[in-house]
């Protein structure tokens, strides 16, 4: 670290951590935390500190308590960095805004005010309460997606219904995109004992994978919706001619 880099108290450090000196000094006697640089008899704090616990809070938030992240930290802190910068990338693929409605607005938009649709469009994903009569649209092109489908005629509980449906289908769609990352790249690139130099072509892998995967699952559902149209739409005319004679 440069010199004069360690300028924060561990108050002025706690403060902007976001939590107590008595964690920090915690951290420090778990050998969480680098020692401080010593002036006078007074520890002062630097840049590396204060990342080094985010680091600590990204990784309890990931569900490693304490003594897992003792033992991370230990055998190999460029690891930890570097996972964690993977999951941030992970992240950035949510491209959308999310956007709060009151239950007046969404009631407007959509012409009702039934509880069952509410909890249908907070079960399918479209909407997550946030506070009384408030709700979080994660992704709003789902509500607007589902404005539309309504606007063909469609009853707003059978849309809600189709949605849960193809989040369930999308699911296990996801996860064989990411059974192939981890079979084809992450474990191979474990069985390495994760080197250094491999990091950037792994986190490559996965922003490859992404767009690829989703450009995968857009062209087979064309494929298979013309299919499906066409084959129902050859059903109807039968039907129609059957109901001619």
């Amino acid at each position: 670290m440069a010199a004069g880099a360690n300028d924060l108290t561990i108050e002025e450090l706690a403060a902007q951590a976001g939590m107590t000196v008595r964690n920090i000094r915690s951290h420090r006697a778990r050998g969480l935390l680098p020692a401080p640089e010593l002036r006078d008899r007074v520890g002062y704090y630097g840049p590396q500190h204060l990342e080094r616990l985010r680091m600590i809070g990204e990784l309890q938030a990931e569900g490693f308590n304490l003594k897992g992240i003792e033992r991370l930290l230990s055998r190999n802190v460029g690891a930890a960095e570097q996972f964690l910068s993977l999951r941030r990338a992970l992240e950035d693929f949510e491209e959308e805004e999310p956007r709060t409605f009151t239950r007046e607005e969404l009631a407007e938009r959509f012409g009702t005010e039934g509880d069952d649709e509410l909890k249908r469009a907070v079960d399918a994903g479209a909407l997550v309460p946030v506070e009384e009569d408030r709700y979080e649209a994660p992704f709003p092109s789902l509500l607007d997606a589902a404005e539309g489908v309504v606007a063909t005629g469609v009853p707003l509980e059978r849309a809600l219904v189709a949605i849960e449906r193809v989040r369930s289908r999308c699911r296990s769609i996801s996860r064989e995109f990411v059974e192939l990352f981890l079979d084809e790249v992450w474990k191979p690139f474990e069985a390495e004992g994760y080197p250094d130099e491999r990091w950037p072509q792994v986190r490559e892998a996965l922003d490859r994978l992404r767009p690829l995967s989703l450009q995968a699952l857009v062209a087979v559902y064309r494929m298979t919706m013309s299919a499906e149209v066409e084959k129902e739409l050859g059903k109807q005319l039968e039907r129609m001619a059957s109901r001619k004679r």
